[in-house]
Parts: structure tokens; C-alpha cells; sequence
């Protein structure tokens, strides 16, 4: 094990509540606390296996934390446990010992701000400046500090909207800043972070690491950070902690040292080690054939919602990877919810190929379910969304039935899935209490179970470890040459070049598309 380093600064001195005017832009932090785990441990309720198991540590305040490991290690569950949310004996079972400051995590949630991984689970009310208040309001703090706080709080993350927008009008990367400012406006001791990143454009990503770094870093405040994108983050932390799936700690040190060090064993546990080589073909410039989805003077825009883009003209080639880019709120997860048949143009056509129209024509939003169920399936960017059953296995079992496929046919599909997705040990497990990795796995499979001609996956890789990574977008590659279309939604740079053999950007403005090589 790497020799962990002491904090830099003076994260041991005592928390001192800082001034307004400090060079964090403005906002007041108070210093870090100290976090301790003795051989604790979680078992959610209903589960045979421990989410963490023999956790030993001591995070002394002011450290700044990126903790690492594979899908399922239970990351999310240990920033849940510092910050107090795990519940009582209905909900699980837990051993040892987690404390801040001394006292037990449970008893000390004020002293910590959290940032789920699923930022739609964090909005509370329906306006932009109302949801970063309620953190503060629960404080006590005074109406006019609050709103300072506020406006301060969403300056840092980048979030130039109106106070009086309406939060289910934001898009995913957009509700993962409003999250983010609303911790930074109570002020937490211990900063806990959950994929802060995953759903952001990479100007978005820079602007919550900056965020961080001005309002949280130079001030003491203990920060732990959950996240992939390690190479974003290990410049700004103390140290690393890699957490063993089997439990305990798999490596702890200095982020530099732990990297050179142990990177071949850590890439190969699954943990995303900078720089080091994926070992995969880079996607190629591939021709395209025939259409199997074409917009014309297409319009997009949820229901009730406004028009976010018009003027697409689009054309997406049968047996083809295409990735959709561009910054949030462009209209990426809009323009696959429409491609995909599950909202209606607001202007223009989208039309299927002919090899893909029934009674109903042409038009992808006029078929039915289960039309859809073969023609075209759909991961959304929440997988929660999709998930309809109690178990894994019931999960990938659903499009078989659908489509009337005997009992033995669809075990052979499911067994399949569940070991080409690294799920077979959690068969039994209900969807909702896996891992933000696993469940972005099972939404996938739970399209690949129905064998569609169009796949369309709204950001297919989120929350993946290294090595599920790998093994999910070599099955989508796998799909591509076997004839399906693959259309993918995605911030993901390995995903644009691994897989996507045309690119569709979107741009910050609200017409058209622009279509790219893979030069590009």
C-alpha cells in the first residue's frame, strides 16, 4: 500500500468561518472535519453480499479525497454513509464504525453536503432559485444571506439561468450543477461528491473543477470525490483511496505515487488510471449505405415544453455507429427521444425506412410499443426510468416475452446478457438497488434482449469502470457489425472515438446540426 501524505495547507487547524471577499469569489466556507471509518460496513436489506465491508480510514480535515474503484464497489454507498442517509435495521445492516468529528455520521448530517449521482433525485422544488435555498433555509440561515448564497453559488458552477426557471426544464448536465451550487450554498464541513461530472459537456466538467477548486479547495473544506474521470480530478486531491469490491481498501497514497505504482493492477481492478492505454481499435470512417432514419426540416421539443431546436435535416445510416455531441441543453437527449418514436416532431418529418414501416407508415412516433419493441429501442439518460420489474433477470426478460419468445429462448438470451454485462451474480437483484454502473448496464441490455434494427442509448457508458467499459462498448461495436444501427448520445471522448464512425454536433445555437468525420 502507497504511504498516504499528510493534507497541504492547514486542513488540521481548527475550522474557522471565513469572510465574504475571500478569494473564493465571495462564498463562505467553513473548515473541513475530520472523517473515520473503523472496519465499517454496509449490507442493504434483502442483498447476501455487503455493498462495503471492513472499511478502515482516517481523513483528516481539510484532506481532498478521490475515491476510487469498480462498478459496484460501493463508492455511492460510502459518500451515503458519511453523509448520514443510510436508515435504521428496515433498510440494511451495517457494522463498525463511521464518524465525523468524533461523532457518529448519523448524528452529524449538517455537517456534510452530498451530491447524488442521479441528479434528477436531487431537484426538490420547481424553481431554480427556490431548490439552491432549501439547503440554507433548513439552516436557519437569514432570507438575505441566503440569496447572496445563491446567486454566488450558481456564478460558481456556471449555471446562467433565471432564478425563476422552472428545474424540470433543465437538462441532465444542467440539473447536476443546480445540484452542486445548492451544496455549495449551505457551506458543508465535508464536501461529498458522486460522478460530479458524468452527465457535463467538457466545458461544464472544467467549470465545476474550477468551481471546486475556488470555493472549496483553498478554503479547508474536506472534499471526497466519487468519479472516473480521474485524470479531471488528481491534480487537485491529496489522495487516493481505491476501494476492494471484496472489501477493505485496495490502495491509499498520494494520487502520483498511487498511480505509478500500482496503475497496472488498478487499470486491471477496473479503476481508470490516467493515461493508461484502453488497448482498443479507434473507431474509422466508415460509408454509409442506406437510410433508416431521416429528418427533414425537423423541429424537436418535449411535450408542453418549448421548441429547444428546429431546421434539422438529418440523415442516420442503417448498420452504422452515429454519436450525437454537443454542449448541455443543446437538445441531445430531445433529438433521441424523437429519433427514437417516443415524442412527436413539433415541425418537419422524421421517417423510417421502408424496411421498418407497418400499417401505421412511416413515421417512428405513430407505431406502437410494440412496433417499436424490433424496430427501434431506446436507453434513456435516467435508467431508472425504464426499469418495470422486481428482479435483474426478470429486467432483461421483458422484450422476450414481448415478442412471444418461448420460455427457453428467452433464459438463452438473458443468461447471455447478464454474462456479457458482468451482471450474473446480481440475477436476483432488484434493479433499483444496483450501482449507477450497473444499472446503466442493465438499461442496455435490457435493449439488447430485443434485438432491435435501431438502438438508440442516451449516454450508454455513464458510470462505467474501466473494464465495464471496455466490455460494453466492444458489445456495441459488436452489434454494429452484426447490422444494427447504433445511434449514441454521449460526452464520453473514448465513446466518440471508439465507436462512433459519423458524428453529429450539436452547437450552442438552436438550428440545425453539424455533421463531422472522424478527422474532426
Amino acid at each position: 500500500m502507497v504511504p498516504r501524505p499528510r493534507p497541504r495547507g492547514d486542513g488540521g487547524a481548527q475550522p474557522v468561518r471565513r469572510r465574504s471577499g475571500s478569494p473564493t469569489g465571495g462564498l463562505t466556507v467553513a473548515g473541513g472535519a475530520r472523517v473515520v471509518a473503523s472496519g465499517w460496513g454496509w449490507r442493504h436489506a434483502g442483498r447476501k453480499a455487503w455493498a462495503v465491508a471492513e472499511l478502515s480510514f482516517d481523513i483528516e480535515a481539510g484532506e481532498r479525497v478521490l475515491v476510487l474503484g469498480a462498478s459496484g464497489a460501493g463508492k455511492s454507498t460510502l459518500l451515503a454513509g458519511i453523509a448520514g442517509l443510510l436508515g435504521g435495521d428496515d433498510e440494511g445492516e451495517t457494522t463498525g464504525e463511521l464518524r465525523i468529528d468524533g461523532v457518529d455520521a448519523r448524528s452529524a448530517r449538517g455537517r456534510s453536503g452530498l451530491v447524488l449521482q442521479d441528479p434528477d433525485a436531487a431537484a426538490v422544488f420547481s424553481r431554480v432559485g427556490d431548490d439552491v435555498a432549501f439547503g440554507c433555509e433548513n439552516l436557519g440561515i437569514e432570507r438575505e444571506e441566503i440569496w447572496r448564497r445563491v446567486r454566488r453559488s450558481l456564478d460558481a458552477v456556471g449555471l446562467g439561468v433565471d432564478l425563476d426557471r422552472r428545474t424540470a426544464e433543465l437538462s441532465g448536465g444542467e440539473k447536476q450543477r443546480l445540484a452542486i451550487a445548492g451544496v455549495l450554498a449551505m457551506e458543508p464541513r465535508v464536501i461529498l461528491l458522486d460522478e460530479p461530472t458524468a452527465n457535463l459537456d467538457p466545458a461544464g466538467v472544467l467549470d465545476v473543477r474550477d468551481a471546486i477548486e475556488r470555493t472549496v479547495v483553498r478554503e479547508g473544506t474536506t472534499l471526497v470525490v466519487v468519479e472516473h474521470r480521474t485524470e479531471i480530478w488528481a491534480d487537485l486531491m491529496t489522495r487516493v483511496i481505491v476501494l476492494d469490491p471484496s472489501g477493505g481498501v485496495l490502495a491509499d497514497g498520494e494520487p502520483d505515487a498511487v498511480f505509478a505504482q500500482e496503475g497496472d493492477r488498478l487499470a486491471a481492478a477496473g479503476v481508470w488510471v490516467p493515461r493508461h492505454p484502453i488497448g482498443m481499435p479507434l473507431a474509422l470512417d466508415a460509408p454509409a449505405g442506406a437510410v433508416v432514419l431521416e429528418a427533414d426540416g425537423l423541429a424537436i421539443g418535449r411535450p408542453g415544453a418549448p421548441v429547444v431546436r428546429s431546421a434539422i435535416d438529418l440523415s442516420i445510416p442503417q448498420g452504422h455507429a452515429t454519436v450525437v455531441v454537443g454542449p448541455n441543453g443543446a437538445g441531445k437527449s430531445t433529438l433521441a427521444l424523437t429519433l427514437a418514436g417516443l415524442i412527436p416532431e413539433r415541425e418537419g418529418l422524421l421517417t423510417g425506412a421502408p424496411s421498418l414501416a407497418g400499417r401505421r407508415g412511416q413515421r417512428p412516433a405513430q407505431w406502437s410499443s410494440r412496433e417499436l419493441l424490433t424496430r427501434i429501442g431506446t436507453v434513456f439518460q435516467d435508467p431508472e426510468h425504464q426499469f418495470i420489474t422486481a428482479t435483474v433477470r426478470d429486467e432483461l426478460a421483458v422484450g422476450p416475452k414481448a415478442l412471444g419468445l418461448g420460455p427457453a429462448e428467452t433464459e438463452e438470451r438473458v443468461d447471455a446478457l447478464l454474462a456479457a454485462l458482468g451482471l450474473g451474480a446480481l440475477a436476483l437483484a432488484n434493479p433499483f438497488t444496483l450501482s449507477g454502473g450497473q444499472k446503466r448496464r442493465l438499461s442496455v441490455g435490457t435493449v439488447l434482449a430485443s434485438r432491435p434494427a435501431v438502438m438508440v442509448l442516451d449516454e450508454p457508458t455513464f458510470g462505467q469502470d474501466r473494464v465495464s467499459w471496455i466490455r460494453l462498448v466492444e458489445l456495441l461495436r459488436a452489434e454494429v457489425a452484426a447490422g444494427t444501427t447504433v445511434v449514441a448520445v454521449t460526452h464520453d471522448a473514448g465513446v466518440v472515438a471508439h465507436l462512433g464512425e459519423s458524428v453529429v454536433e450539436l452547437t450552442g445555437a438552436s438550428q440545425g446540426v453539424a455533421l463531422r468525420g472522424r478527422a474532426a
